[in-house]
């Protein structure tokens, strides 16, 4: 599924520190903020609003008609052995992943490789969606690790962990937001448009890393554990789709869409020598 499905994935993942921080949020509401103009595109400087209510109904649904991109993402070869992580005294981390591992294989499928449609889409949307791409910091760790997001989408940054976070945001070396959070509260980043690979770091924790693939398109979805992608609603056309992975790099493949029908790729990464 497109970008949609990914905040759901998201917010599902939420699920588990709602009662740390959603209902914290919701039992002393911030006051709204005065109504803004988004950030034009080629201001580089941070914007950010604090205390953004998160959304908890389901983000718009794939637009009808259209075609489905579905298939998988394999990995040949043994992985890199994960790094340990020394995550310090902090008690709020308890319970986190004693591990970094960017290349996730299962039974020979890769996770976290972000499939996307390249380039312009006839008949797409001229404004980007209304639904807040989520990025959660539970544990002591940046929840879900790969996400994607369409060009101007607002990032919500939430904090489901009772202790201090910072969350940098960089784009091809260049710090595009630093974010200071205290515990449970969230705060809205909007990147510059032409910030491609954005990736995130706290400060604090130095392990957490995550990162949101910026398209100008709504079609990409990320693999999961079982390497398994779905794009639904793309319209009919032959496009470059691009998978990409943190540490692997990026392949592309052809794909052409006809009406109510799927369309199989397959991509395929290959360890380091």
């Amino acid at each position: 599924m497109k970008l949609r499905t990914l905040s759901l994935t998201v917010l599902g993942t939420l699920g588990l520190s709602a009662t740390m921080a959603c209902q914290k949020e919701e039992a002393t509401p911030a006051p709204a903020p005065a109504a803004q103009a988004p950030a034009p595109p080629t201001i580089k400087a941070q914007h950010l609003s604090e205390d953004v209510a998160v959304p908890q109904e389901e983000s718009a649904q794939a637009p009808k008609g259209g075609g489905t991109i579905r298939g998988v993402v394999t990995f040949k070869g043994t992985p890199p052995p994960p790094a340990p992580i020394t995550p310090g005294t902090d008690p709020n981390c308890d319970g986190m992943d004693l591990v970094d591992q960017p290349v996730q294989v299962k039974a020979g499928k890769l996770a976290n490789v972000l499939v996307r449609v390249q380039g312009e889409v006839p008949g797409q949307p001229q404004t980007p969606p209304e639904e807040m791409v989520v990025v959660d910091q539970n544990r002591c760790t940046y929840k879900p690790r790969v996400q994607g997001a369409v060009a101007g989408q607002p990032i919500v940054l939430m904090n489901s962990d009772s202790t201090l976070h910072n969350v940098r945001g960089t784009s091809g070396g260049k710090q595009l937001f630093n974010v200071t959070q205290p515990p449970l509260k969230t705060k809205e980043a909007r990147p510059p448009s032409e910030a491609e690979v954005i990736r995130l770091k706290c400060d604090i924790h130095p392990w957490m890393t995550a990162w949101v693939v910026v398209n100008p398109n709504a079609y990409f979805n990320t693999s999961d554990e079982e390497g398994q992608f779905r794009i639904e609603g793309v319209p009919p056309g032959t496009y470059t789709l691009g998978a990409w992975h943190e540490t692997l790099g990026t392949k592309t493949a052809q794909v052409t869409v006809k009406e109510g029908q799927e369309a199989e790729v397959s991509f395929e990464f290959v360890a380091a020598k």
